[in-house]
């Protein structure tokens, strides 16, 4: 069977919606999963649907089309994006947030046309990449190696001249730099809450506010407390909140 282009368009003007959706219907392999009327929306159907594309309007009221497309570049499946716009001035920003393509309002076909093939080849080249079947990090422990799913990681931190991985059940100590680590665990959940502590989103159960703008995470599993700098905090609740 084909394997079809799952496809969302997030826009908050129902017209350029209906109209990009009657020009995909000359794509016999695109199949259009979810619509939104605002990031906000798109951002939880993109999480639910796990769609293969998304075509984003730039001017939406509150998450504009770019503070969706950053949002989304840290999830483990990030769809291909493709700005939708009226306004041609966005296309530098457009293109720093990794977009395939950039489409001006009103719709052209032959762009569309350019654009879907662009859209085809990219697909194409990732469903005949060979899927990684193991994806563990390797850590030392008393002479053996450990492979540990990211999964299982709470989070970790640097401590001196090393970098602590704390799971539910134990502690790990490396000589790794948390950069290096970071880099590794890129395409899962993790995220930078200070300079020296990664954390995994889905094992946060509660943020709470500290001082002078910064606060505290309480994780799963763990007693205490992990600071939050401030400068982290919006770009965190982004991830967290729906």
């Amino acid at each position: 069977m084909k394997k079809m282009i799952r496809t969302i368009i997030i826009d908050d003007e129902p017209l350029s919606r209906d109209e990009l959706k009657f020009l995909l219907q000359n794509y016999n392999e695109v199949e259009i999963v979810a619509e939104a009327e605002s990031g906000e929306k798109g951002l939880e159907l993109i999480m639910m649907k796990e769609p293969d594309v998304a075509f984003i309007d730039i001017e939406m009221r509150q998450m504009s089309g770019l503070d969706l497309a950053r949002t989304i570049q840290n999830m483990k499946k990030v769809p291909l994006i493709i700005f939708a716009t009226a306004y041609p001035n966005y296309a530098a920003k457009a293109f720093r947030v990794e977009a395939l393509d950039y489409l001006l309002k009103p719709f052209d076909e032959e762009q569309l046309h350019e654009t879907m093939k662009r859209v085809k080849e990219r697909f194409k080249s990732k469903i005949s990449e060979k899927p990684n079947q193991v994806s563990k990090l390797a850590v030392e422990d008393e002479g053996r190696i450990v492979y540990l799913p990211p999964s299982e990681i709470v989070y970790l931190y640097r401590e001196e001249r090393e970098t602590i991985i704390c799971t539910k059940d134990r502690n790990y100590n490396l000589k790794a730099p948390i950069k290096e680590l970071e880099e590794k665990l890129k395409g899962y959940p993790f995220f930078r809450t200070h300079k020296s502590y990664l954390v995994n989103l889905n094992k946060i159960e509660e943020l709470i506010p500290w001082f002078n703008g910064a606060y505290q995470l309480k994780v799963e599993g763990k007693k205490g407390e992990i600071p939050v700098s401030r400068n982290y905090v919006k770009s965190l609740r982004e991830q967290l909140e729906l």
